[in-house]
């Protein structure tokens, strides 16, 4: 799921709200009643929602029968859990990031960073609040 998820957040905007089925619209609403802005995206398998909320830029995630399948925002390293923060810091040092989101879901809080050196990129995915484990390795071509 979270492939998908976060493959999603490359893509281009698209579908109006006409093309939307009406059970996802409905269930938006009830989930982010004050949202903003909003723009859809329909997929194969799911349905993105592009919002604002407090100043903020979301993207929801629902399944073709309404149900919300996951929330992702954009974060900055220091609002990371202090854990992670230190273990970036620490682990990644010689690395500077190029995107930071959080993806929420029912069962739990992901965070996924995307770290890039002169030689590579590395996506981190934690584990909770707690670890980073390399998510995806791409070697770059210094030649």
């Amino acid at each position: 799921m979270a492939v998908v998820l976060v493959s999603g957040l490359t893509s281009a905007f698209a579908n109006k709200t006409d093309a939307i089925d009406q059970r996802i619209t409905a269930s938006f609403h009830r989930d982010f009643e004050m949202a903003k802005n909003v723009s859809w995206q329909q997929e194969n398998n799911y349905v993105k929602a592009t919002f604002s909320l407090n100043e903020h830029i979301l993207y929801a995630y629902y399944s073709k029968e309404g149900d919300l399948l996951a929330l992702v925002r954009n974060v900055l390293s220091d609002h990371l859990p202090v854990v992670l923060q230190v273990e970036l810091k620490k682990t990644y040092g010689g690395y500077w990031i190029t995107d930071l989101f959080e993806l929420s879901s029912d069962t739990q809080t992901t965070y996924y960073c995307s770290l890039e050196s002169e030689n590579e990129i590395l996506i981190l995915q934690s584990d909770g609040h707690a670890h980073w484990s390399v998510y995806k390795r791409i070697k770059k071509n210094t030649a």
